[in-house]
């Protein structure tokens, strides 16, 4: 059975080429609409619906992408304009229990998120193949990553949380 927190996976880092480049483009610049139809005709009983046990509804879940992609260009922005900088962690699941979460529609982190990806695509577009090594630094993790990773781990995060949602309209017959 797949775990139901991972439905495609863990993230796994891929080796840097063109052609990965050209796919984890097309993700980001697909994600919004991929994610808006995940959640078409949900009503609000299901949209507050946990997609696991111990798991966020389906709505924390959109506000939580936008939230985190939010997080993702500024992390780009800094890699491509400051030496390794140290980036911003923050409490993603304190984040999904704040108040905005509950009372703004989904339909304005959709929004946000299509604003957000063409801006980002825009940014990344024309990056030089030797400025993917540019380094940011993740005190929470201790360590130090790379654009392309960055890149590699946002696009399987855009992914990651649509399949959330995928599962469990299919675990509930919800097509």
């Amino acid at each position: 059975m797949t775990d139901p927190r991972y439905p495609i996976g863990k993230y796994e880092p891929q080796p840097f080429s063109q052609q990965q480049k050209e796919n984890w483009f097309a993700d980001i610049q697909y994600l919004p609409q991929e994610l808006e139809n995940s959640i078409l005709n949900l009503d609000q009983f299901q949209l507050d619906t946990p997609y696991r046990d111990g798991g966020w509804t389906l709505r924390q879940v959109v506000h939580h992408v936008a939230d985190s992609h939010i997080n993702a260009i500024t992390r780009f922005k800094l890699c491509l304009t400051e030496d390794n900088p140290t980036i911003k962690p923050y409490l993603e699941n304190e984040w999904a229990k704040l108040d905005d979460v509950k009372a703004v529609p989904i339909n304005v982190s959709i929004t946000i998120l299509f604003g957000i990806h063409q801006r980002w695509l825009a940014t990344i577009q024309n990056v030089k193949d030797e400025d993917w090594n540019r380094t940011v630094v993740h005190p929470e993790h201790n360590k130090q990553m790379t654009l392309w990773y960055l890149l590699g781990m946002y696009a399987w995060h855009g992914k990651h949380h649509t399949a959330h949602i995928k599962m469990l309209r299919e675990e509930k017959g919800w097509n």
